[in-house]
């Protein structure tokens, strides 16, 4: 594949120019700042560039050269140099190189004499420079730079090589004396060390960078965004000012040797080396964020053509799940990328081969109310299909996919990774093994086409793959496992079954309310948050009961904004402490009333049924609306729901003695209540018009473009809000949909 800085020759001749629209990766304000003398010198060098065909092997003699510089130290035992590691294969490593130096080593050695011959005659260190261009024309841009810096090498390495063996090996004194190497004056040669240390660390920074660049795909990295391209034809200019540097290293070297021992009580002037650093430093910084910028557009531009290829997997038949597991749930090195809940031992995704697939995706913030309820409907299920053997027949299986986007956070954070293996440790169901599993242009596929967006869903894949369901938990919440396949004809089966009763309303909930259910009883279930309120209105209503000599039960049932959860809590423990009526000491029987009411009404809406004349969506939206003004009841006589109605049904139990008490034995005592309610009660404080609220996650297919007041019949308007959750420690910022 053709490099991005190797293919900007060929774009230039062939004239390439202009910009292909939404490309744009560099922003405006990144990239080098060239001087009026920079530019001018740009277009010396670039008169200088002709590249050929010929193809060097940057990488390989890069990491030679950057292996000697790094042992160029003062002492062979200096701690620095000996921590290095050794190559491991010294045969294996001179059979790669050799191949590599046969084809460069007479450019390397020229280009050496040639920095060396001039500095030791005077040259101007911008000819020396210049020199090395016109030497190296025929290479590209990384090419030129490495060839330098492994000339930079051989000089370099040789002078500290007799450093270090000048006191152990005759043949090194000999050489070193005469090159006029002053090893015996270690003040000379802790300056000369000092003194370049700095300059060589930037100039091996940027000869990576520019390597790094060389080597960034010219599939998804082009010149045509200018801003890029700008910054590219400043790489030159860095590699000028790099060369300039090595001139500038091998110039003082070649001065020590020979001057010889008029250099002994002299010290390096640090101003060149200095400046120079800073420039390389400069230019580094910039290559650098050019670098993490290509490379994020790299990955946006891989992950979109991951993306549309996981769609058309979607789209396309097969004869099994696996194909579509393995895209989602990404192996990677994993060969078992899933972790059994009840062995906890890691598996193969085969163990899902031709089964249905409920994945249970979620961010790490997902409740301990869902899970516990979830956890509870799908142990009974298992139960339920225990086998002669022992073991569970059942037809599907659960994976929990967690999600953290952007997943670099959860490498950052070990309390996300706690958070993970928190949550995960209770699951019975099969787990992803690591949230790092789930890639990040599938967490994108999971936005555009199953709308996750944070909050969890449950989407059903059949044993071919297919999508049965893109969300079946309101299905679970209803039904349980009773909405196996999950699939709408099975929804639509189940509704047709269905009636608007107290059945259906506190079912799978709490045995004692369904236990109260028969035609004898009046059953009352109330909600809010005003404890005044409640004490007013149970005393009332059992009163009233008591006096008519009806049985009556009355169970809270509290409100649907999990955010009051403590004050829920406080508001549950004082209703049974008091003996006002029967509530859940559990928070999350609470939570799961109101999940079923909502997905009754997102079930009912996804399938069409919204409308005013179906009289469960009628029945729900009056609790999900009365919830939001306050206190709120509903009545039922069995499994007959008489009324549902708002906070002023205290108003009509605290009246019962004198209005409607008389009524009750000729009209009985639920059409008693009812006709004072609405004739005399309601006429007197209105009927308060209806009010629901949508979370952002409902959006797709769950929001009726339009709804109309149970009450008045007249459109509702709709509204955008947000509001603050920050129930346990989490804070959230909610976009609602207010209709």
């Amino acid at each position: 594949m053709e490099s991005l800085i190797k293919s900007q020759h060929a774009q230039k001749q062939a004239g390439h120019s202009g910009k292909t629209p939404g490309t744009e990766i560099i922003p405006a304000t990144t990239g080098l700042t060239m001087s009026s003398d920079e530019s001018m010198m740009l277009k010396l060098i670039q008169q200088t560039h002709s590249p050929d065909a010929r193809e060097v092997q940057v990488r390989g003699l890069l990491s030679l050269v950057e292996d000697i510089l790094d042992r160029a130290t003062l002492d062979s035992d200096d701690s620095n140099a000996s921590m290095l590691p050794l190559p491991t294969d010294d045969k294996l490593m001179q059979s790669s190189m050799m191949s590599v130096l046969d084809s460069v080593s007479y450019a390397i050695d020229r280009v050496a004499c040639e920095i060396a011959y001039k500095s030791l005659t005077g040259s101007d260190a911008h000819e020396i420079t210049m020199s090395v261009f016109e030497h190296l024309s025929s290479f590209h841009w990384d090419g030129k730079l490495v060839l330098t810096l492994a000339a930079f090498a051989l000089n370099y390495g040789e002078f500290w090589l007799l450093v270090q063996f000048y006191s152990k090996n005759q043949l090194a004194k000999s050489l070193a004396m005469l090159k006029l190497v002053p090893v015996q004056n270690r003040v000379t040669l802790e300056s000369v060390s000092q003194g370049l240390n700095d300059l060589i660390r930037e100039m091996k920074s940027v000869t990576a960078c520019v390597v790094e660049l060389s080597e960034l795909p010219g599939r998804y990295i082009t010149l045509d965004d200018p801003q890029l391209s700008r910054i590219i034809s400043t790489i030159p200019i860095a590699v000028y000012w790099t060369i300039r540097s090595i001139v500038a290293c091998i110039s003082q070297i070649n001065m020590i040797t020979a001057m010889g021992h008029e250099m002994m009580n002299t010290q390096m002037d640090s101003w060149e080396t200095s400046m120079l650093a800073n420039k390389l430093k400069n230019i580094h910084d910039h290559l650098a964020e050019t670098l993490r910028l290509c490379y994020r557009h790299i990955e946006k531009q891989r992950s979109s053509e991951s993306l549309k290829m996981l769609h058309s997997l979607f789209d396309t038949t097969h004869i099994d799940n696996m194909k579509i597991l393995t895209a989602l749930i990404h192996p990677k090195d994993h060969i078992m990328p899933l972790q059994d809940g009840l062995t906890k031992r890691k598996v193969h995704l085969d163990v899902l081969r031709r089964k249905t697939v409920l994945l249970l995706i979620s961010d790490l913030n997902i409740l301990q109310d869902e899970l516990s309820i979830f956890e509870q409907i799908y142990t009974e299920s298992r139960s339920n299909l225990l086998g002669a053997d022992g073991k569970s027949h059942m037809p599907y299986e659960v994976v929990w996919v967690p999600i953290v986007d952007p997943i670099e956070d959860y490498d950052r954070s070990p309390s996300l990774q706690k958070k993970f293996e928190a949550l995960r440790a209770p699951m019975p169901w099969y787990t992803v093994d690591s949230p790092k599993l789930v890639e990040r242009y599938v967490v994108e596929f999971m936005r555009e086409r199953w709308h996750f967006m944070n909050k969890p869903i449950l989407v059903v894949l059949d044993p071919q793959g297919n999508e049965a369901s893109l969300n079946a938990l309101h299905m679970i919440w209803i039904w349980g496992t009773e909405a196996f396949p999950f699939t709408r004809a099975r929804e639509e089966e189940l509704w047709r079954r269905e009636t608007f009763t107290l059945n259906l309303i506190v079912d799978g909930i709490d045995a004692v309310i369904f236990n109260w259910i028969n035609p004898e009883n009046y059953i009352f279930l109330y909600g809010g948050d005003d404890l005044d309120w409640i004490r007013r209105f149970t005393m009332a209503a059992k009163a009233t009961a008591k006096d008519s000599n009806v049985k009556l039960e009355m169970a809270y049932v509290g409100k649907r904004n999990h955010s009051h959860r403590e004050q829920l809590r406080r508001i549950s423990e004082a209703v049974r402490a008091e003996n006002l009526s029967h509530s859940w000491a559990e928070p999350a029987l609470m939570w799961f009333f109101w999940a079923r009411l909502e997905s009754m009404l997102y079930s009912k809406i996804q399938l069409g049924k919204s409308d005013d004349h179906d009289e469960v969506m009628q029945g729900i939206k009056k609790i999900l609306s009365y919830d939001k003004l306050g206190g709120w009841a509903l009545l039922s006589k069995g499994a007959e729901i008489v009324m549902i109605t708002h906070g002023v049904i205290e108003r009509t139990v605290t009246v019962y003695d004198r209005t409607w008490k008389t009524h009750v034995p000729t009209k009985g005592y639920t059409k008693a209540m009812y006709d004072h309610h609405h004739d005399e009660v309601l006429r007197e404080t209105g009927h308060p018009c209806a009010h629901f609220d949508f979370h952002i996650t409902a959006r797709s297919g769950r929001i009726p473009d339009k709804m109309n007041c149970f009450e008045c019949h007249r459109p509702m308007e709709k509204y955008i809000s947000f509001a603050c959750c920050h129930d346990e420690k989490l804070l959230d910022q909610d976009e609602n949909y207010n209709f």
